[in-house]
């Protein structure tokens, strides 16, 4: 089985405003490959730089979504499930930004990592920087490689332990 773990840092409200991308590929149980990228975002007004420290001077020179996402397809093509904390954020930022850059949206189920923490882990509060704390894992939050490798630590635990990903799918979009 072959999850990849998503975290988007966005420069602004709209969702088609990725700045960074992390993204780690769990086989066997194993992290396998890990990634991270700065994005062009369609806008130069940077409104989120205080929380994750990006600012439009760092990603002027950088390749837009639609390339980045392209670069990263030996981790997402053949992947069983995608995994991201506080999943239907990252969902709805991937599928939008897909949808703006012309580029077909994943059909691979999405599992939210903060369900894992509740329901598996039992923790509440269940935000990243917690969990991770919990569990013994280094994070540097909000940045997005440190953010995805986080989440792909929680999956792969909880996974380890016996929980079945399938207890943590999304339904449907509602946007």
């Amino acid at each position: 089985m072959k999850i990849v773990a998503l975290d988007f840092e966005t420069a602004d409200f709209g969702a088609d405003s990725a700045c960074a991308l992390g993204i780690v590929s769990i086989e066997n149980g194993k992290i396998a490959k890990a990634d991270v990228r700065l994005i062009r975002p369609p806008r130069e007004k940077f409104v989120f730089t205080y929380i994750h420290g990006i600012t439009w001077d760092d990603v002027k020179g950088e390749a837009d979504f639609g390339d980045v996402w392209e670069d990263f397809r030996s981790h997402w093509s053949d992947a069983d499930y995608l995994v991201a904390h506080n999943a239907p954020f990252d969902r709805k930022v991937l599928f939008t930004c897909c949808a703006v850059a012309g580029k077909q949206k994943p059909a691979t189920p999405f599992a939210c990592t903060v369900r894992i923490a509740r329901t598996h882990f039992k923790f509440k509060p269940a935000n990243l920087a917690y969990v991770s704390g919990q569990l013994g894992i280094a994070l540097k939050h909000h940045d997005a490689g440190s953010d995805a490798l986080a989440c792909a630590s929680i999956a792969a635990q909880a996974i380890l332990e016996g929980f079945a990903i399938t207890d943590a799918i999304l339904g449907p979009p509602s946007y």
